[in-house]
């Protein structure tokens, strides 16, 4: 007889939630996860509460006051005198945030029963799972009728630019900053690199972003992109396109970065250097190869649209698997496998997906852009609809960027929904809801937005779709 009825291999994001659902449909449950706090203490949560999604938004929120304070408080009449960064006081918060969250994951294993074994999990032959404890003193093997897989995913570290811990940082280390650095080079445009990069400018580094591709922010709608480019350079982001990294060389005081670009090679000296230069999923060392687990040729785990793999009752999900490298992406699949597993068949809506990205102001869309669309070749309309026509925009002073709504041009079905502005991360929730209810931007367009509102711009760029935008 099995240890378990599931083992979930990983404490992230998928994994948890994956641990949770199991237990509430009345599976015998198990998570292994070897992380723990600076204390050696077990941390669950994975990357995305201990070093990531959390504790960047924690530094993303001091910034943005920060950032106020020194050049928007006095527009509102509020005098504060010299305004200064506190950096240690701000870390001590973000720790504080993650203690509080990956606390809570531990009550909610306690509450739903789910066993949590510390340690490093590695797959045997027939389900079963070998777990190392930290110090590799002890070892321990369970089995299981099903095993998910949730090991997530680890930062690309480049030849060119090898990580020290100290001053050339993956995205944990700069997290992790006990000073404002004087200059600050960011290796890569991504998501990561610009969220971390605008958190370190706002609070006063000089910092220099280094983006291979020759566009900004490829994966994004060119006019809502066009936009951030122009806003951040504005507020000081130097943003370099086209720029391949050549070699980096470190003394005892700077770091030079050597690049090349359209116009020959060029150096940049740093004081720190961050490389965000994309993520691979954690598959090299849990066993893959000895039980036979597919995987293809760039690591991820080979599954089907259930999120099997090739071995039965074994499951993948989240990083390790094709997709997004999203939070809620991996709960999602983590929720419809623990489904699966007991007997239901639940969907996860990969349309559907909101992707979100936490700058000031934020940058959030879910379905298609005009490119992609072009691209396919649909026929569609578009409607626009600035926050500088938007009257709570003014009244809190957040008057930057816009709402752009793309329809089907026959049926007027909503293919995509694009916003740049304050708190898109919050407003991009109605158009989701509206696509997994297959809506119209007519939909969109006569349901009531309470006034004043930032989520009028939504109502009026569906108006403008069909060219009737009332305030604008």
């Amino acid at each position: 007889m099995a240890d378990f009825d599931v083992i979930v291999l990983g404490g992230g994001p998928g994994g948890y939630v994956a641990a949770i659902r199991c237990a509430q449909l009345g599976l015998k449950t198990a998570c292994i996860d070897e992380r723990v706090d600076d204390k050696g203490k077990p941390s669950l949560g994975g990357v995305c509460l201990n070093v990531g999604c959390i504790p960047s938004k924690a530094l993303l929120e001091t910034s943005h006051h920060f950032y106020r304070a020194r050049h928007e408080f006095p527009a509102h009449g509020i005098r504060t005198g010299e305004v200064r960064i506190d950096v240690d006081a701000m870390q001590q918060r973000k720790q504080q945030v993650v203690k509080t969250l990956t606390g809570g994951i531990a009550l909610l294993f306690a509450k739903h029963k789910v066993t949590h074994i510390q340690g490093r999990g590695c797959l045997q032959a027939r389900r079963h799972v070998r777990v190392t404890a930290a110090d590799a003193a002890d070892e321990q093997t369970y089995s299981a009728e099903h095993i998910i897989v949730a090991t997530g995913s680890t930062p690309v570290e480049l030849a060119e630019a090898p990580f020290d811990g100290e001053r050339i940082v993956d995205s944990t280390g700069a997290l992790a900053f006990d000073a404002v650095p004087k200059r600050l080079g960011v290796i890569g445009g991504g998501v990561i690199g610009l969220e971390l990069g605008s958190v370190w400018s706002r609070l006063g580094a000089k910092t220099t972003l280094l983006v291979r591709g020759a566009q900004f922010l490829a994966n994004v709608d060119r006019q809502i992109a066009g936009a951030v480019q122009q806003d951040m350079t504005a507020e000081g982001l130097d943003i370099r396109l086209g720029a391949k990294l050549v070699a980096v060389k470190k003394s005892a005081k700077l770091i030079t970065v050597t690049y090349a670009d359209g116009d020959g090679e060029h150096k940049l000296q740093v004081d720190r250097l961050l490389v965000a230069a994309g993520r691979r999923p954690n598959t090299g060392d849990i066993g893959a190869e000895d039980i036979g687990l597919k995987l293809d040729g760039r690591g991820f785990i080979a599954v089907d649209g259930a999120c099997r793999t090739n071995l039965p009752g074994v499951y993948a999900i989240g990083d390790v698997v094709r997709g997004p490298m999203l939070a809620h992406k991996a709960a999602e699949e983590g929720v419809a496998v623990a489904e699966r597993i007991a007997g239901q068949q639940p969907e996860v809506n990969y349309a559907t997906i909101p992707f979100v990205i936490y700058t000031w102001p934020e940058i959030a869309w879910v379905g298609r852009n005009s490119e992609q669309l072009r691209a396919d070749g649909i026929d569609f309309r578009s409607g626009v609809f600035p926050f500088l026509a938007n009257g709570r925009a003014h009244a809190a002073g957040d008057t930057q960027g816009m709402v752009k709504i793309l329809s089907e041009a026959r049926t007027d079905r909503i293919l995509g929904v694009h916003i740049y502005g304050a708190n898109a991360s919050e407003l991009i929730g109605e158009a989701v809801v509206a696509m997994e209810f297959s809506a119209s931007a007519e939909d969109l367009a006569r349901i009531i937005h309470a006034h004043p509102t930032l989520s009028e711009a939504i109502h009026e760029a569906a108006l403008a779709v069909d060219g009737r935008p009332i305030h604008i």
